[in-house]
């Protein structure tokens, strides 16, 4: 297909254009990935006519329904844009202006949201190196001290992440003895969900199980990267850990004017079970992939590949060459560390065109 090819509505009022092959894909993260043919025809679906704008619509008020149908019956949706506007909209309801959130060193929050979380939440993070990308009560108890000190921050909340940013999934009983800890020091817990559908397909497992079940206060659901066009929700699942979310909300810049087309998204996703089929696939993509490496010399895997992310160690210059024929990125370029993501629309032939490229530049 040619690079740029014209494309006409049915009404050929517009001209507008595609200007990449729809056929390439590659491995550099989720967020590549096009929209579910499903998630478009809700957007369709929810298109014409007037609805009330900022939430007050028809699809915003039965999305709730639908986040009570996973995750019990006190949640409450607020949809926002994206991911950092989740997170940081999150926190902000969660803490004090004097307060503080423990996260892993390798959080989201800490290392890919441009400061967000502390420029425009006014928090402070408390970060803990971890080995595999998880908490603990004992790495927590590290950052979770001096709360009656006026010269430091106050710990308010524990943030974790799940699947992590290193693709490993924390079990349920994990979870739930991080909340127990953290309440009984009298902090909340923050689950950033931006793969959750990921770490639900893994553990094979409801995702309330790991959530409103054993005790997370809030959670950032991602939809992105999961087959969505744009859209994320802050679902508070215990309403006494927030406060004046709305407000938040609309201070934070992530309140939609037109929301319903963010909530049908979200509906879509989320009513049957197209999110678990997406993220099932995606984890077996990435499984296929695992296994496919472990069979080659000259690349090692470096975490157990639980969701839909293969990272892995291979000669620098091999790294070069593969990324002339697929796009990934670097996860620590120094030591050759390399990240492989798998999506909603990775084909097997995908991975197996990859696997062949990758021994192809080892051989050389």
């Amino acid at each position: 297909m040619a690079h740029s090819q014209a494309v006409r509505t049915a009404s050929g009022t517009t001209d507008a254009r595609r200007h990449h092959d729809p056929t390439v894909r590659g491995f550099a993260s989720d967020n590549y990935a096009g929209v579910h043919p499903e998630i478009l025809e809700a957007v369709a679906l929810a298109n014409g006519g007037h609805q009330v704008s900022y939430g007050d619509d028809e699809y915003t008020e039965h999305l709730q329904k639908v986040f009570r149908s996973h995750f019990g019956p006190y949640a409450q949706a607020f949809p926002v844009f994206n991911g950092t506007g989740a997170n940081v909209t999150a926190l902000q309801a969660m803490t004090d202006r004097w307060g503080a959130v423990v996260c892993a060193e390798s959080a989201h929050i800490n290392v890919d949201e441009g400061g967000a979380p502390e420029r425009m939440a006014g928090l402070k993070l408390l970060t803990v190196p971890t080995p595999d990308g998880k908490l603990t009560p004992e790495l927590i108890d590290r950052q979770a001290w001096g709360w009656e000190d006026e010269h430091r921050a106050m710990p308010q909340v524990v943030s974790i992440t799940q699947n992590t940013e290193l693709g490993t999934v924390y079990t349920v009983e994990e979870i739930r003895a991080i909340c127990d800890h953290a309440h009984s020091l009298g902090m909340k817990v923050h689950l950033d969900g931006a793969r959750i559908a990921n770490a639900a397909a893994s553990l094979d497992v409801p995702m309330r199980a790991f959530t409103n079940a054993v005790g997370v206060d809030v959670l950032s659901y991602g939809g992105t990267k999961n087959g969505m066009m744009a859209g994320e929700a802050v679902v508070v699942l215990n309403p006494d850990a927030v406060r004046q979310m709305k407000h938040v909300r609309k201070m934070s810049m992530q309140l939609a004017s037109k929301m319903r087309f963010v909530s049908v998204q979200l509906e879509a996703l989320l009513a049957k079970d197209l999110w678990l089929r997406n993220a099932r696939h995606a984890n077996a993509m990435a499984q296929r992939l695992a296994a496919g490496v472990r069979e080659t010399d000259g690349v090692r895997i470096l975490y157990p590949v639980q969701a839909n992310a293969v990272f892995a160690r291979l000669p620098h210059e091999v790294s070069r060459r593969l990324q002339e024929r697929y796009r990934f990125y670097f996860w620590d370029e120094i030591a050759g560390d390399v990240r492989w993501m798998c999506s909603f629309d990775t084909q097997e032939e995908d991975v197996d065109g990859f696997l062949q490229a990758l021994k192809e530049e080892l051989a050389r």
